[in-house]
Formats: structure tokens, sequence, C-alpha cells
């Protein structure tokens, strides 16, 4: 008998954790759509009156019908899939050398020394600059698309990968020494686990700025993805589609922060750091 009563109070305790959470996420939820909501709502009814002009500022019905057509016609999603797969391909290359090279700078000085400055000399070189050089190298195909995104995703991940390493405290590496950890072992049990914020901050960055190399590298010279749609909408003057293309940029990289965000929330449980008030 006392165990059962023992049992109850965490099994209550536990749902009510759980309503207490969802209610917290329903009304985060509801304060994060009023000033969205506000806006369109406002904008709706000044364009139905006619303060704003309908041609540079289609009404939000007007460009949800744009949207509904073009799911409709399939168009929506055959170019959304293109531009997924480009950015993906692009995120996977640079990304992956962008930690190779960091890893490689944060625990060598020597490759730091030989090595980073030329990087960070190509850092500040914008896309718009180097997109033209790779059209002439590579062509309007995919290789030259994909390698402006790369571009792009390389040194959020790379600049981050550096900056972790560098702060891992110094008494861990003489553990790893005293335990005989081989250089890879090292990077696999020491570096990637202690560096984790930093790694997940780059992932972060790193996407955001591969989603704009994927608008640069699409509205340089393509047939299809969504930065065509859109440049190819503006040349018609159909402004309802390039807002409809701009939302989808919008959603597309949120749910990707999105997802690094829940990653980082289930890999760093660890840390007890200060969540606002």
């Amino acid at each position: 008998m006392s165990r059962t009563t023992e049992v109850l109070p965490s099994k209550t305790g536990w749902w009510r954790n759980k309503i207490r959470l969802g209610h917290s996420g329903r009304s985060r939820l509801l304060v994060g759509a009023l000033l969205p909501v506000l806006v369109l709502v406002i904008w709706q009814l000044l364009g139905q009156i006619g303060l704003i002009s309908r041609l540079l500022f289609p009404t939000p019905l007007t460009i949800a019908d744009s949207f509904i057509a073009l799911i409709a016609s399939g168009a929506l999603w055959e170019h959304l899939r293109i531009s997924m797969i480009r950015a993906a391909a692009g995120f996977a290359l640079g990304g992956s050398l962008g930690l190779l090279f960091g890893i490689a700078v944060g625990l060598m000085r020597s490759v730091e020394k030989t090595l980073d400055p030329t990087v960070q000399m190509i850092r500040m070189i914008p896309h718009l600059a180097v997109a033209p050089l790779f059209v002439l190298w590579f062509g309007l195909g995919e290789t030259s698309k994909i390698l402006i995104i790369a571009k792009g995703a390389f040194f959020p991940i790379y600049i981050n990968a550096f900056l972790g390493i560098r702060n891992v405290d110094n008494k861990l590496f003489e553990v790893a020494k005293v335990l005989s950890f081989s250089k890879l072992k090292q990077i696999i049990r020491l570096v990637i686990p202690a560096a984790m914020p930093n790694l997940l901050l780059g992932v972060r960055l790193s996407l955001g700025v591969a989603w704009l190399g994927l608008v640069v590298a699409e509205l340089m010279g393509s047939t299809s993805g969504i930065g065509y749609l859109m440049s190819d909408a503006r040349q018609f003057s159909r402004t309802s589609v390039v807002f409809v293309c701009i939302i989808i940029f919008a959603l597309v990289g949120y749910l990707a922060d999105a997802l690094v965000r829940f990653l980082e929330r289930r890999l760093l449980q660890w840390r007890d750091s200060f969540q606002g008030k």
C-alpha cells in the first residue's frame, strides 16, 4: 500500500509537468504569432482601401491565391525539391571541409600559421564577387551553384570549430595524454564533445549562409529552383509569386534552424545556462 502511495504522486507530478510544458509551448506560439498576424491584417486592410499599390504590395489574400495555384500546378514542389538538393549538397561539402580544417587549425599551431591567414582573406570575399568567376570556370551547371553554397557554408563551421577547440580546458588534453589517447581518439572522445556548443552554433550560422548562397546561385543563372522562380516572376511583374518565393525561403530556413536548435537542446542537456527572464 505504501508503495502505491509513493508512486501515485510521482505520476501525478509527471503529468502536471507535461501539461505545464504544453501550456507554455502554446502560449509562446500564440505570442510569437501575434505580431505577424497583426501585420497581415493591417496589410490586407491597406491594400483593400487602396492606400498601398497592389502591384508592388499585393495583399496577403492575393499572395495566398498564388501560393495555392503554384502548389496545384506542381511547380512549387519541383522547384523546391531542386533547391533543397542544391542546398544540402553545398552545405554537406562546405560544412564537412569547414569542420576538418577547423579541427586541424585548432589542434595544431603550425597549421594555423600556414592556413588561417589565407582562409581569413578568402572569407572576406563576398558571394557576389566570386559567383561570376565560378560561372566562368564551371559554367551554369550544378557545379558552380553547389560551390557558391559550399563557400558560404564553410566559414561559420570552420571558425566555430577552431574557437570550440581553443576554448577546451587544457587539463582535459593533459588527462588524454596520461591515458595515451591517439589523435583520432582525442578528437572523437574529447575535442568534439567539448566543442559541441560552438560546433552547433557554427551549423546554425552555416545553414543560414548556405541558404543565402543558394539565392545568389539561382539568381545568377538558373532554369530551376526557387530563386529562378522568383527571378522569372520579377521579369513578368508577378509580384505575388515573388512574395511566395520569399516566404518559402523564410519558412525553410526557419525550419532548418529549428531542427538544429532541437538537436542543441538534446545534445547539450548537461548545460545549466541562463534561459532569460
